[in-house]
């Protein structure tokens, strides 16, 4: 299950809310300033963070922002305030949700499901973009050197790629750190003579 980091300077608030997320089987940590939340997020490494916006020393602002320069980590705020610049300060930092106080577990938990399941999307967007970025680098490089070996040997494109893969089996490694010893030099091949 989830494991969500509640930061609230109210005991009554931090228990209740606690007590309810624990009773739905989620792992529940707390924190009652934003130092200490900043310290634990980095410990215990949450799902999600409900922070207070108001907290004595650094404000749930700051803490979140701390959290989030280590950790890509969703918040939701709670505030008593529902200030026009507050609410704008969270949705620049990135805020997943603002909620304002007096809010019961029933109210929360919906919150907490969307929020979950908005930060598991993006974070399976942010895997694709990067197996997309890899992909796209590795084909350039594999472009780069047909092309190389193209003008370097007249051949076709065809017979440039059989000279990539062909090098690739003979010592068992990638066609792209095949591709990327030809484009750095390090590498020469030559066209398969025919007999």
């Amino acid at each position: 299950m989830a494991s969500i980091l509640i930061v609230d300077d109210d005991r009554l608030i931090l228990t209740g809310l606690a007590n309810g997320l624990e009773e739905r089987g989620y792992v529940v940590h707390k924190a009652a300033t934003g130092e200490e939340a900043v310290a634990l997020a980095d410990t215990v490494q949450p799902d999600l963070v409900l922070m207070d916006i108001c907290l004595p020393g650094i404000s749930g602002i700051e803490a979140a922002r701390r959290i989030q320069e280590t950790a890509n980590v969703p918040v939701i705020f709670l505030s008593a305030t529902d200030s026009e610049e507050v609410v704008r300060m969270a949705i620049a930092l990135g805020s997943i949700s603002y909620l304002v106080k007096p809010i019961t577990i029933t109210q929360l938990v919906p919150a907490v499901e969307n929020a979950l399941a908005r930060s598991r999307d993006i974070s399976k967007l942010r895997t694709s973009e990067e197996h997309l970025s890899t992909a796209l680098t590795q084909s350039r490089d594999i472009s780069i050197a047909i092309g190389m070996l193209m003008e370097r040997h007249t051949v076709t494109a065809e017979e440039a790629f059989e000279m990539l893969r062909a090098q690739a089996r003979n010592t068992r490694s990638k066609t792209t750190d095949v591709a990327k010893g030809v484009i750095a030099g390090t590498l020469q091949l030559a066209p398969k003579q025919n007999s």
